[in-house]
């Protein structure tokens, strides 16, 4: 019942907003279909340190910051601030504990999905100046530090997925890490050192990772080549998937923007330009959108996603907006086919994204092996986080041109 007149209140704010920006509308939306954070990614009141979450949050801060700019579209004022900030925070503050502590969260897992949420902790030490945000902060970044790696040095996904680097992985730590040592790292030895291995990580996995016939990136690899589902010979999965793809490019995207204007940005702008490039080949013909199982299109039980499609157009209109990409009338009409395609607004006047791929992984306890079959297959839901979070930022971008 509480839930229910939670989303009537929050539906009458929503009704103001059909002349509202995109990234408006979402934010509105996705807080009257979720009453609190938890609902976000199903946890439906229980706290967990994941991803996920994390993502979508960030998204819905990054709207609020925007709002309160000086000089931005005077449209965005209608957002309510103090709710959005207070949605937010919230759930942060619930998760980490008064001595700074994570929920539930285990350095020795080093899983790189739980750096991620770390990402939304340097906008709230900002806005609230609670020191236990910068103590989370602190251990997020030591376990970077202590990240096993590879022989050839690129981080493990997960302790449990040794020796892997998996395309996922790029976005979950390298913002992070790049963030961190941009604010809070002073030795110009240990800065420079972090930067060097933030560029080191994309051009590992890149270099692993892609097909030389196809020019797409396959979705993980294992150094040692012992795992089930790699090539006995380059350690490849089996497949470029579209989420594994995207993530990587909105990595490139975000560290860019945020790395000192220098060799290590230069040397990622060219993989950002090579990737928006390699998939502009397999895009949809009719509607300029991304397949599931990119180097599959047209197969049979293939579809078109929607969370790597707004994964890449966000990449490609932050790169246009930042001045390193080109064809930026391209990028907008790839962000409008992506709504055209994906988003709808329903009889209650929310807004929904659809044909979002739920997950997919490799290994695991599911045994994945991430062969075609496989990714056609994993559940498709609306909504999905890893999906609304890059709507959200290719709204923004779409909004500042």
């Amino acid at each position: 019942m509480m839930r229910k007149l939670f989303i009537l209140c929050a539906l009458a704010l929503t009704a103001c907003t059909a002349k509202a920006p995109l990234s408006l509308q979402v934010v509105r939306s996705e807080m009257a279909r979720c009453p609190e954070a938890s609902y976000i990614d199903g946890q439906e009141g229980k706290l967990k340190w994941n991803y996920t979450t994390g993502l979508e949050l960030k998204a819905l801060l990054d709207v609020w910051q925007m709002a309160g700019q000086a000089g931005h579209d005077t449209r965005h004022s209608r957002l309510d601030r103090e709710s959005v900030l207070s949605y937010v925070d919230a759930w942060y503050d619930a998760i980490i504990d008064s001595t700074g502590t994570i929920y539930k969260y285990k350095k020795s897992n080093f899983s790189l999905d739980h750096v991620c949420p770390g990402r939304t902790l340097f906008q709230l030490y900002d806005i609230t100046g609670k020191e236990k945000y910068k103590t989370a902060m602190d251990t997020l970044y030591s376990q970077l530090l202590d990240q096993p790696r590879t022989p050839e040095g690129g981080f493990w996904h997960k302790a449990v997925y040794p020796e892997q680097m998996w395309l996922d992985g790029l976005y979950m730590g390298q913002p992070f890490y790049a963030e961190y040592t941009r604010r809070y790292v002073t030795d110009s030895l240990e800065r420079a050192r972090n930067y060097a291995d933030i560029v080191l990580q994309f051009q590992l996995v890149y270099e692993h990772t892609l097909d030389p016939e196809t020019g797409l990136l396959r979705h993980a690899w294992d150094s040692s080549r012992s795992m089930f589902w790699c090539n006995a010979e380059t350690g490849q999965s089996d497949h470029a998937w579209g989420r594994a793809m995207g993530w990587y490019a909105m990595a490139l995207a975000d560290v860019i923007e945020i790395l000192p204007v220098s060799e290590y940005a230069d040397a990622l702008i060219q993989l950002l330009g090579t990737v928006i490039d390699s998939i502009q080949v397999y895009a949809d013909q009719q509607t300029g959108m991304w397949f599931q199982v990119l180097d599959r299109p047209y197969a049979e039980g293939n579809y078109l996603e929607a969370t790597c499609s707004a994964m890449f157009v966000y990449a490609w209109l932050k790169g246009c907006r930042l001045g390193i990409l080109g064809n930026q009338e391209g990028a907008v009409h790839a962000y409008e086919s992506l709504l055209k395609t994906f988003v709808r607004t329903d009889k209650d006047g929310l807004v929904n994204l659809d044909q979002c791929c739920e997950v997919a992984g490799l290994g695991g306890k599911g045994n994945r092996r991430g062969d075609y079959d496989y990714y056609i297959h994993e559940p498709i839901r609306s909504n999905d986080p890893k999906g609304m979070g890059p709507l959200i930022w290719a709204a923004l971008e779409y909004e500042m041109l």
